[in-house]
């Protein structure tokens, strides 16, 4: 009984880790210097509500691209921001975006200006390598401003701190459910050896004798 109550424990841990935290290989440079091709980013999973300015999101939306449907980009508007670009530089509500992630401190890329207004529910997002992501800033015509639905993300990267503090804790939670398992199994092998050295013995049948020895 205790046995299969650790495994159960063990399971349950696990599918709540998966349906909470995610990874993910970097398939192109369009976030370079932050992310480079080839690595490997952890994500916690999260839905739109849960989404800020400056997150580093990964976002489904088929049909935008020809060759992928999940997307890595970065947050630069939210619903109601007016964001704006002179040439120069990124401003968000009238305010220069401090963007210390951009590769080569560039970011604005190709130099194109834009001045928008992000709809409620919606995301204006970026990549931090501006001279090849292509990202919002190339459909301002789609009758959205180039923006995303919020609900079309479904992960944010972690960073730094964030992904040694989420391993630690799986690994922890990990080895604290093997040795509950252990500890139940154990239990449970205890209990049944001695449930069975405390049977009594069968009584004698009156009037019966003990066979003789061969």
């Amino acid at each position: 009984m205790l046995t299969p109550v650790g495994l159960l424990l063990a399971v349950a841990t696990w599918l709540l880790g998966d349906s909470a935290f995610g990874g993910h290989s970097i398939g192109s440079d369009a976030m370079q210097p932050t992310y480079r091709q080839g690595d490997i980013v952890f994500t916690t999973k999260i839905d739109g509500s849960e989404v800020h300015r400056g997150d580093a999101v990964f976002y489904n939306l088929p049909g935008r691209y020809a060759d992928t449907d999940i997307v890595f980009q970065r947050v630069i508007g939210i619903g109601g921001d007016r964001v704006a670009c002179d040439g120069k530089q990124v401003l968000v509500n009238g305010r220069p975006l401090r963007e210390t992630y951009v590769a080569g401190g560039d970011p604005v890329g190709d130099g194109r200006t834009y001045d928008l207004r992000v709809p409620e529910g919606r995301l204006f997002v970026m990549g931090d390598n501006r001279v090849t992501s292509r990202d919002s800033r190339f459909f301002l015509t789609d009758g959205q401003n180039g923006t995303i639905p919020v609900d079309a993300v479904q992960e944010r990267a972690l960073d730094g701190p964030g992904v040694a503090i989420t391993m630690v804790l799986l690994l922890a939670g990990g080895c604290l459910l093997t040795l509950i398992g252990l500890g139940c199994g154990l239990a449970g092998y205890l209990i049944t050896l001695q449930s069975r050295r405390r049977q009594p013995m069968p009584s004698p049948i009156p009037g019966s004798t003990e066979p003789a020895g061969r």
